[in-house]
């Protein structure tokens, strides 16, 4: 069978800045931004393009161990922490694939994420196997500017498989033009924006009909049989201007999200899509399109195997968990573009040994235990010696993952004693569904969510920054699982 869909997945960070709180924060200089309503998704301080991307991908390939099918990642990010360092094999140990499995870091463009798709088809048909494409983008914005405002943080990955397809590729265009509507040199961290009118009249308004158009053709589709139309922007209406001009119906504009999540870059069609999926019935025909860097599109029809899949938690599941944040200091702190007083506690080096993180590579980012074949006991980390009753055993444990269980709140403590980015330090011992026991600590919680007994999930989230040698360093915390949300199951 030919490449398609076979799987998605995506990721909101609960924090929801309130744009009211950041006008009023900046009403003394920028008062036309008074009337912003609605929030955007607004990332912890310990999460990044990186444990953005390893969230979606949870929450496309679920909770099964056995992952082997997965022989390439595609990591489409424009905010990728590392220059030198293979970003996407950070996300591939995290997610315990295997060695053999191709990883690639591509960006520089919010089309990207769609270029993404199409390699990946064109790598499933030609050599086999499924493959993963996860887009992540953590941007930063100047203060009190509108990108601020209308910017979110969040991440979507796709399977692409010849397996149980749920959504089939039926053709795609692309357009390549040099045309500049924003740029960030190599160096920089925030990106300089030409003026709108220019760039809806004369970038978006001509080369998305034309990328459009011979999409639809390429797939035998005309443009008043599409049902879902996806086509992110900050600019106001301009996703219907564009379907007006298309022939496409008005009822088919998806949701953007603006309200809620803003416009997440260079994930955000993708995000959108895993929306749509997630409510699209078969047969429908999905239209993606990109601009930027030119302009691409894709079409996509529903198949009846879309009622054979369901995300881990979805983007209905992290829209329903978000938390409003009014406090606008908090976003500043959190983007490292506010420098707070840390006191002497917070003057330790954070040097991380690369040969001790190379050697226990899978225990830190993979988050994998070893079980005694002889106790049944679960050791974190693993060794060789296996210590139970007084009965030591050598060479016994066979690795045993911990990241999907669900884990109980043994003991726990919050403190403000040390340095941390979002006091109080909260962490405690964590016993996982199955065994084993780990010193964790909690994210994205706020005073009383931990107590003994609380039932807590995994999440692959930043450590610590060693700010002097420019590295971020991961490993895995511990947060409450929402009630009643749709999540991953514990295993027994």
């Amino acid at each position: 069978m030919t490449a398609g869909i076979t799987g998605y997945g995506s990721y909101i960070p609960s924090l929801r800045l309130s744009r009211q709180a950041v006008a009023q924060a900046n009403a003394w200089y920028a008062p036309q931004f008074a009337g912003r309503k609605g929030t955007r998704s607004m990332s912890n301080w310990d999460e990044d393009s990186i444990t953005m991307a390893v969230a979606a991908a949870r929450d496309c390939l679920g909770a099964g161990d056995d992952r082997s099918h997965i022989r390439s990642v595609q990591l489409v990010s424009s905010t990728l922490p590392f220059a030198e360092r293979l970003n996407a094999g950070v996300v591939c140990e995290a997610l315990t694939l295997e060695e053999r499995v191709e990883a690639l870091d591509m960006g520089g463009s919010p089309s990207a994420a769609l270029s993404a798709v199409i390699g990946a088809l064109d790598r499933v048909n030609s050599r086999g196997g499924d493959a993963l494409v996860i887009a992540t983008d953590h941007r930063k914005t100047r203060a009190a500017s509108s990108q601020e405002l209308d910017y979110g943080d969040g991440a979507a990955a796709l399977s692409i498989g010849s397996g149980l397809v749920i959504a089939e590729y039926l053709g795609g265009a692309t357009l390549t033009v040099d045309f500049v509507d924003h740029f960030r040199m190599a160096g920089e961290e925030i990106d300089y924006h030409w003026e709108e009118r220019w760039v809806r009249d004369e970038g978006i308004g001509k080369l998305g009909p034309r990328a459009i158009a011979s999409a639809l053709e390429k797939a035998g589709v005309q443009a008043g049989a599409i049902d879902h139309f996806i086509f992110p922007t900050t600019f106001a209406k301009m996703d219907a201007q564009l379907a007006k001009a298309c022939g496409i119906r008005a009822e088919a504009l998806a949701d953007s999200l603006a309200t809620s999540v803003g416009e997440t870059g260079t994930p955000h069609a993708l995000l959108m899509l895993a929306a749509v999926l997630e409510r699209a019935q078969p047969g429908q025909h999905i239209l993606l399109a990109q601009f930027g860097g030119g302009a691409q599109a894709i079409v996509l029809r529903v198949t009846p195997a879309i009622a054979s899949f369901r995300p881990a938690r979805g983007v209905a599941g992290w829209l329903e968990r978000g938390v409003e944040e009014k406090n606008y200091t908090k976003f500043l702190s959190f983007r490292q573009q506010l420098r707070l007083e840390r006191g002497m506690r917070g003057e330790q080096d954070r040097k991380t040994a690369l040969s001790t993180a190379y050697r226990h590579r899978t225990a830190i980012l993979g988050l994998v235990a070893g079980r005694c074949e002889v106790t049944g006991a679960v050791h974190f980390p693993p060794s060789r010696i296996s210590y139970d009753q007084g009965k030591p055993l050598q060479d016994t444990q066979k690795p045993y993952k911990l990241a999907e269980r669900r884990g109980q709140v043994l003991s726990w403590s919050a403190e403000s004693l040390s340095f941390h980015r979002a006091p109080p330090h909260q962490y405690g011992q964590v016993d996982f569904a199955g065994g084993g026991r780990i010193l964790m600590e909690f994210t994205d919680v706020a005073k009383g969510d931990i107590a003994a007994g609380t039932e807590v999930e995994m999440a692959f989230r930043i450590k610590d920054i060693d700010e002097l040698r420019g590295f971020t360093r991961y490993f895995w915390k511990a947060t409450p699982v929402a009630s009643g949300a749709e999540t991953t199951q514990s295993k027994e």
